[in-house]
């Protein structure tokens, strides 16, 4: 595990997310114990003693000095017990952009599969002392960032973690490059090469700009004077029913992209299992068929996270917050109407 984590540090190192004594690195041994990298230590050249064993209540066990985002690193295990892997990073151009923005949704397919819309939260501090609103963020995303300071991922191992903080890394950095191409095309006579242009905080995307191409019909909450549901109950299915089957944009999304598919949801607590069968995006019929074609499980958190649109089911998937039983690419073709369909379901608030 250590030489797992010294292999972490060397690529992060190699792609320049961390510079000179930035960044810590841990990994879960047991229930009650990790491996955290050293205060002071340089994460491209680490070796076996910069790596300190330690309990969850942050203490050292052996020798060593533990990083000074200890704490974070060991609240987030104790939060999140299926998590394996926490990676930590002052990524430059996450850094530069985070400066003017509150969140961050990217423009690419793939991407938003894996980031979702990335949020941020308020850093006073150079370390980490208040992990509170930390953990509720990674309760919605496995990524997150703190202003001014720099980026935190969880995952089930060390490589998906730091993928995160790369891929949050890489868009960033395409959207600003984008702004620059936009920038090259109405002002022929600059120059295109500059990127010290295009990353100035007056020309960075507005939140308002990354939030306008919200679909329309999307609350971003659901409306409080609604009637509110029992999750799962079979008053809300039939209202989940009639709210997707009365659409119009959904019955046009489902026709054109000829989706014909059953897709079931699974409580995770209870094994209670609720199918939808579509027919070019109408649901024909519902039932208890845990057999369907695909099937998203998760906890009751999760889903009460997904109804109140604070997580992405797609992203949840990708992140393993979510489990999904069936073929990922084909599911992939009918992601407009799926898309619909979750925001559709936020429309029918559960209690």
């Amino acid at each position: 595990m250590k030489n797992k984590i010294i292999e972490i540090g060397k690529l992060l190192w190699d792609k320049g997310l961390v510079t000179g004594f930035n960044g810590n690195i841990s990994a879960r041994v047991d229930a009650n114990t990790l491996l955290i990298t050293g205060t002071g230590t340089c994460l491209g050249y680490l070796k076996d003693h910069d790596i300190v064993l330690v309990n969850l209540a942050g203490e050292v066990i052996g020798e060593g000095k533990a990083s000074s985002e200890k704490l974070m690193h060991t609240e987030i295990y104790k939060n999140f017990p299926e998590v394996q892997a926490v990676v930590h990073t002052h990524t430059t151009y996450t850094n530069a952009f985070f400066l003017s923005n509150e969140s961050f949704t990217p423009k690419t397919f793939e991407a938003k599969f894996y980031l979702g819309e990335v949020k941020s939260i308020e850093q006073s501090t150079p370390s980490v002392t208040d992990v509170g609103p930390v953990v509720k963020e990674l309760k919605s995303n496995n990524i997150v960032v703190l202003r001014n300071h720099g980026t935190v991922a969880m995952g089930p191992d060390l490589f998906r973690a730091f993928v995160l903080i790369q891929e949050l890394e890489e868009q960033i950095k395409m959207d600003l490059a984008s702004v620059q191409f936009q920038q090259a095309r109405l002002n022929p006579g600059g120059q295109p090469g500059d990127m010290a242009s295009a990353v100035s905080p007056s020309r960075l995307p507005s939140k308002e700009a990354l939030n306008a191409k919200a679909p329309q019909g999307n609350p971003q909450t659901p409306n409080s004077s609604l009637k509110r549901f029992k999750l799962f109950s079979k008053d809300q299915i039939a209202e989940i029913v009639r709210i997707v089957n009365s659409d119009e944009q959904m019955q046009q999304l489902g026709s054109k992209t000829a989706m014909n598919m059953d897709l079931a949801v699974c409580l995770q607590e209870t094994g209670e299992v609720h199918s939808f069968k579509f027919e070019n995006g109408k649901i024909l019929k519902t039932g208890n068929d845990a057999g369907a074609e695909f099937l998203i499980t998760a906890n009751e958190s999760i889903w009460r996270a997904v109804f109140n649109r604070e997580i992405d089911p797609f992203v949840a998937t990708t992140q393993k917050k979510m489990n999904l039983r069936g073929d990922f690419a084909r599911i992939s073709k009918w992601y407009a109407p799926c898309s619909r369909i979750f925001q559709l379901w936020t429309q029918v608030p559960i209690e």
